[in-house]
């Protein structure tokens, strides 16, 4: 594929899946755009334009912990793109647990698919990512604004492991 085919494919999959997704109105949408590898930005190594969209499910799989406040545990699946054409399709786990009365901390964790395109190599096809992210209701609640920070690794499972972490502002809504 050519050096502006890839990063033309890989967008134009983001916004297909983008669209697709208006048909789970009554789960989280997370738009998010940020520094992929910001680590990068120290060294010699370019960082990437980072683009997510995640579905985040509001039904919770199962939930433990105090009955007044009980800690729910749901489930995710979304896809990051970055400017150098990598794309990463995953799905996981997150715990939403509410701060005070608008705010809100959501750790997550989760695996999936991973293609370098002109991109940074993590060493192999697998790959997880854990993420904590701090968000701030708006507007009664429909919509918020977070703040994540994330890192995507192999585990070890491949030959390499360089890891890459994310820097990424959101936007989130119930659409």
């Amino acid at each position: 594929m050519g050096r502006l085919a890839r990063p033309l494919l890989a967008g134009v999959t983001f916004v297909l899946f983008s669209i697709s997704c208006l048909a789970w109105s009554e789960d989280l949408l997370v738009y998010g755009t940020g520094i992929y590898d910001f680590n990068a930005l120290r060294s010699s190594r370019d960082a990437a334009l980072d683009l997510r969209l995640e579905i985040r499910r509001e039904e919770p799989l199962f939930s433990f912990g105090p009955s007044g406040v009980p800690y729910r545990v749901k489930p995710f699946w979304g896809l990051e793109w970055t400017s150098d054409g990598a794309l990463y399709g995953l799905g996981g786990l997150y715990l939403e647990r509410v701060i005070g009365e608008n705010f809100l901390l959501t750790p997550s964790f989760g695996g999936g698919l991973y293609s370098k395109g002109d991109g940074k190599d993590l060493g192999y096809g697998l790959e997880f990512r854990s993420a904590l992210e701090i968000s701030r209701k708006l507007f009664g609640g429909s919509y918020r604004i977070g703040l994540s920070l994330s890192h995507i690794s192999n585990a070890n499972l491949g030959s390499e492991n360089p890891g890459a972490e994310v820097l990424s502002l959101s936007l989130q809504g119930f659409f």
